[in-house]
C-alpha cells in the first residue's frame, strides 16, 4: 500500500470515529436532557416502574389498560413483583433504576457508555419498563435457557427467539425453558387459576388487539412477527446470535422506543461464559458465530 492510501485509510478512519464520537456525546446529552430538563417540569420519570409498585397484588387488573399504574404482566410476575408493593415509591423507584443500570453495566461492560448514548435505553432509564431486564434474560438464555421464563411471563411475544434453539434442534434449552415456564404458571394456577382468567381477558388480549394510546412506531403486530421469525430462523441458520435480540425487540406486543433497548443484549452475546454447549447447526452454510 502506498503512503498516499495509508493516508487516506486513516483519515476515513479518523472520521468515522470523529462521527461515533460525536453521536455519543449527542445521545448522552439527551439522557441528560429527559433526566434534567424533562422529569422536573413533566413529572414522568417512572411512569411505566409505577406499574409493578402501585398494583393491588390481590387486584392486580383491577385498572383499565394502560393507565397510570396498571399491570399488565401474567400472574406469575404479578407474585414476583409483590415485594416491591411494600416499599415507599421513591425507594422503590430509585432500586429500581440502580437495576435497570447495574444490568445495563453488566450487559455493555467496557461499552457501557456507548449503551447509555443510544436514545432508547434513555428513555427506557427514563419510563423505567423491563425491556433492559429482556435483554439480560436473553443474553443469559444462551447459557441458562430458563430465564426465557421472563421473557415468556412478561412481553411473551418476543418469545419468538426461541425458533433458535427450534431451528438448530437444541431440545435441551427448549425442554428447559418449557419445563420452567410450565413449572411456575402450574404453581400459579394452583393458587389463583381465576387471575389468569383476568389477565387473559383484561391484559392480554386487548394489549395483542389495541395498541395503549402512547407514543409509538405503528407498526402491526402480525407482520412484524413473520418478520422476527424469519430474522431469527436465518440467524439461526448462519450463526448469528445477533438476531435472537433483534427479533425479539421487533415481535414486542408494542413497538416502543424504548423497547429497542433490547437491543443492548448483543454486545454481551460474545462473552465465552455465555456461549452455552457447542450444537450442530441445522444449516451446512453456517458460519463462524458472527455475534
Amino acid at each position: 500500500m502506498r503512503l498516499s492510501d495509508r493516508g487516506g485509510v486513516l483519515l476515513s478512519w479518523n472520521r468515522i470515529r470523529a462521527l461515533r464520537d460525536g453521536l455519543v456525546v449527542a445521545g448522552l446529552l439527551f439522557g441528560v436532557y429527559l433526566f434534567v430538563v424533562v422529569a422536573p417540569a413533566a413529572r414522568t420519570f417512572g411512569f411505566d416502574a409505577m406499574s409493578y409498585w402501585g398494583y393491588d397484588p390481590n387486584n392486580p387488573y383491577r385498572l383499565v389498560h394502560g393507565s397510570l399504574g396498571s399491570f399488565v404482566y401474567s400472574p406469575v410476575i404479578a407474585w414476583a413483583f409483590e415485594p416491591f408493593t411494600r416499599l415507599r415509591w421513591i425507594d422503590f423507584l430509585w432500586l429500581w433504576t440502580a437495576l435497570l443500570v447495574g444490568s445495563l453495566i453488566w450487559l455493555g461492560g467496557r461499552s457501557f457508555l456507548l449503551l447509555l448514548a443510544f436514545p432508547p435505553v434513555a428513555l427506557e432509564l427514563y419510563h423505567g419498563n423491563v425491556h433492559i431486564l429482556i435483554a439480560v434474560a436473553i443474553a443469559l438464555g444462551f447459557r441458562y435457557p430458563a430465564t426465557w421464563a421472563f421473557v415468556l411471563l412478561t412481553k411473551a411475544t418476543p418469545g419468538v427467539g426461541l425458533l433458535w434453539f427450534l431451528v438448530r434442534r437444541e431440545w435441551r434449552p427448549l425442554a428447559i425453558v418449557a419445563g420452567v415456564t410450565g413449572v411456575l404458571v402450574a404453581i400459579s394456577l394452583l393458587f389463583d387459576g381465576q387471575l389468569w382468567v383476568q389477565w387473559i381477558r383484561s391484559e392480554l388480549l386487548i394489549s395483542l388487539e389495541h395498541s395503549p394510546n402512547q407514543p409509538q412506531i405503528p407498526l402491526p403486530l402480525i407482520p412484524r412477527l413473520v418478520a422476527a421469525a424469519a430474522l431469527v430462523t436465518w440467524g439461526a441458520r448462519t450463526d448469528r446470535r445477533w438476531t435472537v435480540p433483534a427479533s425479539a425487540a421487533l415481535a414486542l406486543p408494542v413497538l416502543w422506543i424504548a423497547g429497542l433497548s433490547i437491543l443492548t443484549a448483543i454486545p454481551a452475546l460474545a462473552r465465552p461464559q455465555l456461549q452455552g454447549r457447542p450444537q450442530s447447526v441445522a444449516s451446512p452454510q453456517a458460519a463462524p458465530d458472527a455475534v
